[in-house]
């Protein structure tokens, strides 16, 4: 892979708004997360099977964009689109006052489609890419796929699958002089965010 960090402790670039990457114990093995978006009434529905409501949900020939806010000590609104044709769920969090406020991407490797009408599923594969504008990306997640895949929750196929997708999106980041936008836009996707 060209240009790829894998951090070992908490980013410098504020690279995972979720968690702090420390040397942390073994992650517990757990199927891959479901999600469900529902356009008609505006509502997500969590990995947990928790119903929230979103401000906006709309699909693109693209994929679904989904703005929610949050309630969250680092960050207070969340961006996402779901993009099917590239495996990809890409998403902005908008930090608060006093948190680092430059743009970071944060793209996980998945299956993301329509399941029925006006409504979408999101199935994470554990690997997850964050970006910024000209740095390295770095990959996320790796401990969460081989745990989950010696537990026998994901097959060795989907295993492989999920790595080369977040090989291939490392790399393109990286031969768009690590631009995502850019990247996305050689892809044939144009995202707009607030």
């Amino acid at each position: 892979m060209t240009g790829l960090h894998m951090p070992q402790r908490n980013s410098a670039n504020g690279a995972h708004p979720h968690r702090t990457i420390t040397n942390t114990p073994a992650v517990p093995a757990h199927r891959p997360r479901l999600e469900y978006f529902n356009i008609a009434d505006l509502s997500w529905t969590d990995y947990r099977g928790f119903l929230h409501p979103v401000e906006r949900l709309h699909a693109e020939p693209w994929g679904l964009y989904v703005e929610r806010t949050v309630d969250n000590p680092r960050y207070h609104y969340i961006e996402s689109w779901l993009l099917p044709e590239l495996s990809l769920r890409a998403t902005v969090y908008h930090l608060r006052p006093g948190h680092d406020r430059g743009q970071t991407y944060h793209l996980d490797i998945g299956e993301y489609g329509p399941c029925a009408t006006k409504k979408w599923r999101a199935e994470s594969h554990y690997l997850h890419v964050t970006a910024r504008p000209g740095q390295v990306p770095e990959l996320h997640g790796i401990d969460e796929l081989l745990t989950a895949h010696a537990a026998g929750h994901f097959h060795t196929e989907h295993t492989h699958r999920a790595i080369e997708r977040a090989a291939a999106v490392v790399d393109g980041i990286a031969g768009c002089d690590h631009d995502v936008d850019r990247w996305l836009l050689s892809r044939g996707v144009s995202l707009t965010w607030l």
